[in-house]
C-alpha cells in the first residue's frame, strides 16, 4: 500500500511565508536589522534547496529538512552553524503552524549537532592596557599627520568605551552624540530588541572621549551630526566593520595576533576582568544586557580560577 501524501495548505509564496515571519520577529520580538537579515539568509538558502527537489515550504517533510542539514555537514559548515540554521527553521515551521499557514511542523523532531560552547578568547589586563598605550601614542604624536590623529583618538575613544561599559559593537558605534554630556555619569544604551539599560561610565573613557571630540571639532570639515562616531555611509557612523579593522592594525602594531582581538573580545575581557576582581556575576549580566543567565554563565571558568587561586593563596594548608 502507497504510504499517504503530506496534507498541504494553500497559502502564500515561499517569499511570502518567510517575509510574514520575519515581519512577526521584528513587531513582536524587536529583532534589529542583522538579526532579521540572518533569518532571511538562512530561510531562503533553505527555500532554494528545497525548490531544486521540487519542493517547497508548504509541502516540505521532516526527511526533506534533514536532508537539507545533511547536505550543510556535507559542504563542511561548522556545528555552530548547522545549529544556527536548526533554530532558525525550527522558529519558522513553529510560527507557520501556529498561524495556520501549515498542516503540521515539520521540523519539531529535528535534532541538532551535539557541541560544546567554546570560552571565549580573552584578553590579558596587560594586553589591553598595551593597545590603550599604542592608541594614545598615536594620537599624541605631534608628526603625524591631523586626520590620522583624529583616527588615532577616535579609536582610543571606542576602546576605552567598549572596556569600560562591555557594550556591543553594535551599540558602541551607534551612540548618540548626547552620549558626550559633560556631566554623563551613566551612559543608557539602547541594546537588542530595543531594550534600554543603564552602564557606569568611568574617567578614563571621559577622558577619551573628551580629547577625541576636541580634535574632531577642530577639524576644518567637522558638522553637526546625531551620531558620536559619524561617517558618510548609509548608516551615518562607524561601521561594526571598520571598527574591527582598525583594531586587527593596532593588534598587529602591539605584537599581539590579529585573530585574537575584535571588538567582541573587548566586551568579553571587560566581563572576564570584572569577574576575576569579585564582580557578582548577576552584575556582570546586567552590565552586558543578557537577558538569561545562562548566557553570562560562559564566563564561569573566570570564577573558577578565582576560587582555586583564593584557596591557593589564603588556605592555611595550601602549601603542605
Amino acid at each position: 500500500m502507497a504510504p499517504l501524501a503530506r496534507k498541504t495548505m494553500a497559502g502564500p509564496q515561499d517569499g511570502g511565508l518567510i517575509a510574514l515571519f520575519l515581519d512577526m520577529l521584528a513587531a513582536e520580538r524587536g529583532a534589529g536589522r542583522n538579526t532579521l537579515d540572518a533569518y532571511r539568509r538562512d530561510l531562503s538558502d533553505l527555500t532554494s534547496h528545497l525548490t531544486k527537489r521540487s519542493r517547497g515550504i508548504h509541502d516540505a517533510t521532516t526527511d526533506d529538512l534533514r536532508g537539507y542539514l545533511s547536505m550543510l555537514a556535507d559542504a563542511g559548515f561548522k556545528a555552530s552553524s548547522v545549529a544556527r540554521r536548526i533554530s532558525a527553521i525550527r522558529q519558522f515551521y513553529r510560527f507557520l503552524y501556529s498561524e495556520r499557514h501549515c498542516a503540521d511542523d515539520p521540523a519539531a523532531v529535528l535534532e541538532g549537532p551535539r557541541r560544546a560552547r567554546p570560552l571565549p578568547k580573552v584578553l590579558t589586563i596587560e594586553e589591553v592596557d598595551t593597545l590603550l598605550a599604542a592608541a594614545r601614542d598615536a594620537m599624541n604624536d605631534r608628526k603625524a599627520a591631523r586626520t590620522q590623529r583624529l583616527r588615532s583618538a577616535r579609536l582610543l575613544c571606542l576602546l576605552e568605551v567598549v572596556y569600560a561599559t562591555g557594550l556591543r559593537v553594535s551599540e558602541l558605534v551607534a551612540l548618540p552624540a548626547s552620549a558626550a554630556r559633560r556631566d554623563q555619569a551613566m551612559l543608557v544604551v539602547r541594546g537588542k530588541g530595543g531594550k534600554e539599560r543603564v552602564v557606569p561610565f568611568n574617567t578614563a573613557a571621559k577622558r577619551a572621549m573628551a580629547d577625541y571630540l576636541k580634535m574632531r571639532d577642530a577639524t576644518a570639515h567637522a558638522a553637526k551630526s546625531n551620531w558620536l562616531f559619524p561617517s558618510f555611509g548609509e548608516s551615518g557612523h562607524l561601521t561594526r566593520q571598520h571598527f574591527a579593522r582598525e583594531l586587527k592594525m593596532l593588534a598587529a602594531s602591539c605584537d599581539i595576533a590579529p585573530d585574537r582581538l575584535s571588538p567582541h573580545v573587548l566586551r568579553h575581557a571587560f566581563a572576564s576582568h570584572l569577574l576575576h576582581n569579585g564582580a557578582d556575576l548577576r552584575v556582570v549580566q546586567t552590565l552586558l544586557g543578557h537577558s538569561d543567565i545562562s548566557t553570562t554563565q560562559i564566563y564561569t571558568h573566570v570564577l573558577e580560577e578565582r576560587l582555586k587561586s583564593l584557596v591557593r593563596d589564603l588556605h592555611p594548608l595550601a602549601d603542605r
